[in-house]
């Protein structure tokens, strides 16, 4: 009677059921072979084919049925003139250390030629002496674009002159090369797994919107211009990065599992600000020529001189001021004469849009203190810029305040107003807290301005005295 219950409660056999018989540890092997993505074959100690995987059977047509039993590869898998040559390289593998590689043509089942690469090692018996060759072989042009793919990584990471950047499902590098590196302020390790927040102080919302599009929708068609603020000890940076992203996909998976994105990028920061500047210098240019058909249709030269200001303002300055000298004041001759007395004559509104308004015939210096920048702009017949820095809103509205400009100011540029080799006053231009400080490439602008406006009031002048 079997001990064995038909519920599978149990394994014991009964006396009268057959044991399994055991795997054959050969079909093990086979199995295992056959599951690797390699072509992979084996020769024992006297040439014979013992083992041939179905990569091998894809490669060169011949199925395990048909090559294993064969002496070599003579007649069926390489040409009769090839085939003592091929068979010593392969077999002399038994009594070489390590492995060795060699290039040869096989042929197909069909006939064709195939050019393969062979690694090829000794197989050990249990007494240690050879006992036969295994071999492992791939087509040479599959081999070679592999190459080409690890030689293209690896320049790309160590020789590139633009950054490379591969980031994670998590936004976070996992791989920068040395340009990156350097573009990013830190070393190649210490980036590794950090936030792009902790890198970048500004841009960071649009450089992780674009790697999210990437990730869920593919590569954009054109590369993308992100301006950034990169963190360094000395304070953040700002730059311009020309990107391209890709897609990374695991090529061993049939389904596409996302790795991560490819960043690469350039610095076009010099380049985009030559840029900014020919197209402001552009605007600026047409700005002038419409402010001087403007100002010549103006039948008072004093209406001109606004017409200039206002004209000035569109993208350059919040606010501006024009304050004229005093009479009597002798500016050219200023450190032997009495101090520089400036009196309020054009101004635009604070606070509110709207065109310059002439101040009051009241004749009333401005109450300007000493080592103010207009009357230093005076004193040196030039351009003085300054700025309240850093400082907190309450105290940036004290600076401004002392000044006798609105309250909102934070940058100034004082320039000079001289016609016929005389000084006539100084006008003003203000930013608030939202913009940029005054540049050099500003004054050049502000002093083509001053000067159109001094000529608007060198003929009032004239046309009051007549």
């Amino acid at each position: 009677m079997s001990a064995s219950r038909r519920s599978g409660a149990t394994d014991e056999l009964g006396p009268d059921e057959p044991e399994p018989p055991e795997r054959d540890g050969a079909d093990l092997l086979a199995a295992l072979l056959d599951g690797m993505d390699a072509a992979l074959c084996a020769f024992d100690a006297h040439g014979v084919v013992t083992h041939w995987n179905r990569e091998a059977e894809r490669i060169l047509g011949w199925s395990a049925a048909e090559a294993v039993g064969r002496q070599g590869f003579a007649g069926w898998a390489v040409r009769s003139a090839d085939a003592e040559e091929v068979e010593t390289r392969l077999l002399s593998a038994m009594h070489a250390p390590g492995r060795q590689v060699h290039e040869f043509a096989l042929l197909t089942k069909d006939g064709g030629r195939v050019l393969v690469r062979t690694q090829s090692a000794a197989v050990r018996g249990p007494d240690g002496k050879p006992a036969g060759v295994y071999c492992a072989f791939s087509e040479v042009h599959a081999q070679i674009d592999l190459e080409r793919s690890i030689a293209l990584s690896e320049a790309l990471f160590e020789d590139a002159s633009w950054g490379v950047v591969l980031v994670d499902a998590d936004l976070r590098p996992a791989v920068v090369n040395a340009h990156a590196a350097r573009a990013l302020g830190t070393g190649r390790t210490s980036v590794l797994g950090r936030p792009l927040g902790d890198l970048l102080s500004q841009g960071v919302e649009e450089l992780e919107s674009a790697l999210t599009h990437v990730l869920a929708e593919g590569a954009p068609p054109a590369p993308a211009e992100i301006w950034v603020s990169v963190r360094t000890p000395d304070g953040a940076r700002r730059r311009c990065w020309r990107s391209g992203f890709v897609r990374l996909a695991s090529p061993l998976a049939e389904e596409p599992v996302p790795l991560g994105v490819g960043w690469l990028f350039q610095d076009v920061t010099e380049a985009k600000q030559t840029e900014q500047e020919a197209s402001l210098l552009r605007f600026r240019t047409n700005q002038l020529h419409r402010a001087a058909r403007a100002a010549a249709e103006c039948e008072d030269p004093a209406e001109a001189a606004t017409v200039h200001l206002d004209f000035a303002l569109a993208g350059f300055a919040d606010h501006a001021l024009i304050d004229r000298l005093a009479p009597g004041t002798v500016a050219d001759a200023v450190a032997e004469a009495a101090p520089v007395r400036l009196i309020r004559f054009a101004a635009t509104p604070s606070g509110a849009p709207g065109p310059s308004r002439l101040d009051t015939p009241a004749g009333l210096p401005v109450r300007y203190g000493e080592g103010h920048p207009a009357l230093q702009s005076v004193e040196r017949a030039g351009s003085v810029r300054v700025a309240a820095g850093a400082a907190a809103a309450e105290k940036a509205a004290a600076w401004a305040q002392e000044r006798q400009w609105p309250a909102d100011t934070v940058h100034a540029l004082c320039t000079v107003l001289r016609s016929r080799s005389r000084t006539l006053g100084v006008v003003t231009f203000l930013r608030g807290g939202g913009r940029s400080a005054f540049e050099r490439f500003d004054i050049a602008y502000a002093e083509d301005v001053a000067a159109h406006i001094a000529m608007a009031l060198d003929l009032a002048e004239v046309t009051k005295e007549s």
